[in-house]
């Protein structure tokens, strides 16, 4: 009896309230859809307020761009010679400094004369003996010719004697032969440079005995005109050639390109070179293959084995088009850019997008010359969206005036006394 008692007074105090909650929930309704019509309307609530969206745009020409090409290049000395010993024996003294320019026949070092004077002596000796034997030999014919003519020797003893002088004649020649060389071995003990460059350390130091295990004695590098190797890739070469054959790159007349060399510091080296030398074959290990260009270098100022970068210019994209970088964006299907219609409504257009130039990025395909490309505020478009078009460079900020110093002081900011 008390438990129904209480269930009937609940269910009496719930239909009592019944009432008020469906008056609340028609407030609220009515609420929420004032709120929805005064969000669809304009700033004076004369009507639904029309999409539109403030970009900065561009327009696109198409027009002739020179382009460039860099890579990793390494300086080499267009002639680097190896100073060697062409005689064995003692290294006396090195008679240049290590590391300066040397010209042309400036002497390096010198080596011990000494036991090669006493071999040029003994060669000298030795030809004096043979002429001396010569002569004896020539006399001894002389007299053996008129006495075979009267039969008083024999066609035999004729024939020896004139055997004998030639023998000893070309014992003299050998003799002479033997002073040429010994004169020449001493000759080769002033070692001298046979160019003009940069000469490297000493790889013997004095008293050493030079012999043919250790004949290196140091190096001389020319330094004008200097070579710069660089290589280019397979996969690049490739696209450069289907480049031209789309049209999309015009190449230097005759391939006369104009070679420059940037140096560490981010400078321009002032003299400009040209490509004397391609490999026939790539390289197996890399896929690449060498190029060399050439450059006049008065002063010295690149040196062998300095990496270096090297721009090819000559080079040019007809008819191409550039956009700014930030006007292109990016989607799971590609690049693409917003474009405005003649109707002023953003479009979006699929674009192929070539190289980087500064602040630019090449178009090869998806846009015309003429055409108005947004570079600032496409990340708010929609397609159709109609659009307001703002001048570039006139989004700056005015100058603080007086009044609107003042402005903070007048909506309640309370100043200190």
């Amino acid at each position: 009896m008390f438990e129904l008692r209480f269930s009937l007074h609940s269910s009496r105090r719930y239909v009592a309230f019944r009432p008020l909650t469906a008056f609340l929930n028609a407030c609220l309704a009515l609420l929420v859809l004032l709120a929805f019509v005064s969000c669809s309307k304009g700033p004076e609530g004369k009507g639904p307020q029309a999409r539109t969206a403030a970009v900065t745009v561009v327009t696109v020409q198409a027009r002739d761009v020179p382009v460039t090409a860099e890579y990793i290049g390494q300086t080499q000395s267009s002639r680097q010679v190896n100073i060697n010993a062409r005689v064995s024996g003692f290294l006396d003294k090195r008679v240049y400094q290590e590391g300066t320019m040397v010209k042309e026949g400036q002497v390096l070092f010198l080596m011990d004369q000494k036991p090669f004077k006493v071999q040029l002596a003994q060669a000298e000796a030795a030809l004096d003996k043979q002429k001396a034997a010569l002569e004896t030999a020539r006399a001894n014919l002389a007299r053996v010719k008129p006495l075979v003519a009267l039969n008083a020797l024999s066609k035999k003893d004729l024939d020896d004697a004139t055997g004998q002088f030639q023998s000893y004649e070309a014992a003299v020649e050998q003799a002479k032969a033997q002073v040429e060389q010994t004169k020449l071995n001493l000759s080769y003990t002033v070692i001298t440079t046979p160019v003009t460059g940069i000469s490297s350390s000493a790889q013997q130091a004095d008293g050493t005995y030079i012999s043919p295990m250790n004949s290196l004695l140091t190096n001389v590098a020319v330094l004008s005109p200097m070579w710069v190797n660089f290589s280019i890739s397979e996969n690049v070469q490739q696209e450069v050639d289907n480049q031209v054959k789309k049209g999309l790159l015009r190449e230097a007349p005759g391939k006369n390109y104009v070679v420059e060399v940037i140096l560490v510091d981010g400078s321009v080296f002032p003299h400009t070179g040209r490509i004397t030398f391609a490999e026939s074959s790539f390289n197996a290990q890399t896929g690449t293959y060498l190029l060399r260009a050439q450059f006049d270098n008065p002063k010295g100022v690149l040196r062998p084995n300095q990496y270096v970068r090297v721009r090819l210019k000559g080079a040019i994209r007809p008819h191409a088009i550039l956009v700014p970088q930030r006007s292109v964006q990016q989607s799971a299907k590609g690049h693409f850019v917003w474009v405005i219609n003649k109707e002023g409504q953003a479009e979006v257009r699929p674009v192929v997008m070539g190289e980087w130039i500064g602040d630019d990025w090449f178009v090869f395909e998806g846009l015309k010359s003429g055409e108005r490309v947004v570079v600032d505020g496409g990340l708010m478009l929609q397609p159709g969206m109609t659009v307001t078009i703002k001048e570039p460079g006139k989004e700056k900020e005015k100058a603080p005036t007086a009044e609107s110093k003042k402005a903070p002081a007048a909506a309640g900011e309370t100043k200190k006394p």
